[in-house]
């Protein structure tokens, strides 16, 4: 019976973990080593503080995008007021924020220095939140820096273009909310289930752990709660990507 009880509570548990597991490719990673040394507390902290800061960096990365795109209008309007594209860039990249203001600053002394602006930019791309802007820029400077007004009128058409992707990036994540949670809730039924049952005076709990009908049926719906959530899950990655 208390390896039953064990089995079960170890199952609960991880569907409980998977219903909060954050959205990100990372994930709750715990080495077994350092788990099986922590106290209880620190096992259930430490989670936690992965979960907060996985959050604090998606909402830098939301952060360092919108500031690259202000940065990119900046730059626009620099050019615009008919300064140099040397000197327009280094006055709008201090606005930017995270590896983006690192890129930036980078080719802004690419270009003061008459280096290889377009180079340093799509070198750089790959490490920020927003790679294709920074590339854009970059293919914008390559054909166009030999004009300031050429190169303004492709950096703002460049800005808008980014602005329009942000806005259907919101409108999908805004679209996916709704079938998350629903997964979320149709996932917490069978608990809700077993209260329901507990408070109406049967016992379910009893009959999940003492009994093999009970352990073998408490076994498949934790296994297919757990898969309906992974797969929901998918589907709606896949579909935030698209």
């Amino acid at each position: 019976m208390t390896g039953r009880a064990v089995l079960a509570a170890t199952l609960l548990g991880l569907a409980a973990l998977l219903l909060t597991w954050p959205r990100t490719s990372g994930g709750l990673r715990l080495g077994r080593a350092a788990a099986a040394r922590a106290p209880v507390e620190a096992r259930w902290r430490r989670p936690a503080r992965r979960l907060t800061a996985a959050l604090g960096r998606g909402a830098a990365r939301d952060r360092e995008r919108a500031r690259a795109v202000e940065t990119c209008a900046a730059l626009g309007g620099e050019l615009r007021a008919g300064r140099p594209p040397a000197a327009a860039l280094a006055a709008a990249a201090p606005l930017a924020v995270g590896p983006t203001a690192d890129v930036l600053a980078a080719a802004a002394s690419a270009a003061a220095l008459g280096g290889d602006v377009a180079g340093v930019l799509a070198r750089g791309a790959p490490l920020t939140s927003s790679p294709a802007l920074l590339r854009g820029l970059g293919a914008c400077w390559a054909l166009c820096s030999g004009t300031g007004s050429g190169l303004a009128a492709a950096v703002e058409r460049l800005e808008r273009a980014e602005r329009d992707a942000q806005d259907r990036r919101r409108a999908v994540q805004a679209e996916l909310s709704g079938p998350r949670a629903t997964a979320r809730m149709l996932a917490g039924l069978p608990v809700l289930g077993v209260l329901l049952a507990a408070g109406l005076g049967a016992r379910p709990v009893q009959l999940l752990l003492t009994t093999a009908l009970g352990l073998t049926c408490l076994v498949a719906g934790v296994a297919l709660d757990v898969a309906g959530v992974l797969w929901t899950r998918r589907l709606v990655t896949r579909a935030a990507a698209t």
